[in-house]
């Protein structure tokens, strides 16, 4: 009687907290326990729960992603990939594409800061040439460099295909005064934080449904973008979101300089 008792309570104890699992799975259905765990102690919600409880229910409930160990490639640390030690001094630039019903394929450009993972520039349209990539870093250099960047050190890490290798595209960041970088051919990982920024891309949004319309993808993607930099929590910031991470560092920096 008293384990029937007991089984009851924790029941009942789990009641709200599975069903607010389940609000965050079905909006994120590519969501392993530990991200569920982080959006739950440290999003809005800030339950105190520890990881193990998220996984037994979201296991007892069959709510858990397919296991991915079947397409895992050994991996080594790359020394030679540069790590930022503040904001906007290494930013990464690459593309992808989602194919829209009845109209064709559309390519997206991101520019993404290594330090912060915030998206500070980015296109979407029908065409993928150096000028729809310069027009993602010109955003990004407008939003984050309003005087401009020359002087900041900036530095920008791309593939070697023919939008970033362009003499156009160089010579606008030669203008920039941004500094270019290449992935070299034995070091297919050098560009891997903007890759990886593309897949959470691809799981967040351009996966969760069929796209009929250009103009519909852009609007979500605006929307999606400012969502993620203003809310999306990342283990490696401590569990902050871009802005979070990025607001944090200039206010440690301020009191550093006061304090000196």
């Amino acid at each position: 009687m008293r384990r029937r008792q007991r089984s009851l309570k924790v029941e009942k104890r789990n009641e709200s907290v599975l069903g607010r699992i389940k609000e965050l799975k079905s909006e994120h259905p590519f969501w392993g326990y530990r991200r569920i765990w982080a959006q739950l102690t440290y999003g809005k919600d800030k339950l105190k729960i520890n990881k193990k409880r998220v996984l037994r229910l979201l296991r007892e409930h069959n709510l858990l992603a397919g296991s991915k160990r079947a397409f895992k490639a050994s991996r080594e640390v790359d020394s030679k990939k540069p790590r930022p030690t503040e904001p906007h001094q290494w930013w990464g630039i690459d593309m992808t594409k989602i194919m829209v019903q009845d109209f064709g394929w559309i390519y997206i450009v991101f520019v993404l800061d290594w330090y912060t993972k915030k998206v500070v520039g980015y296109y979407a349209g029908s065409q993928s040439k150096s000028s729809h990539w310069l027009m993602a870093l010109n955003m990004a250099v407008n939003r984050q460099f309003p005087e401009g960047a020359r002087g900041h050190g900036l530095n920008l890490m791309s593939d070697n295909g023919s939008q970033p290798t362009s003499s156009r595209f160089m010579k606008d960041c030669d203008t920039l005064g941004i500094s270019q970088a290449f992935t070299s051919y034995n070091n297919p990982k050098g560009n891997a934080d903007t890759e990886r920024m593309f897949r959470t891309l691809k799981e967040e949004l351009l996966w969760l449904q069929e796209w009929h319309s250009p103009v519909e993808l852009g609007q979500k993607l605006e929307k999606w973008i400012a969502d993620y930099n203003a809310t999306y929590l990342h283990s490696t910031l401590g569990y902050r979101s871009p802005e979070m991470f990025e607001k944090l560092y200039y206010e440690s920096q301020k009191s550093t300089i006061e304090v000196a």
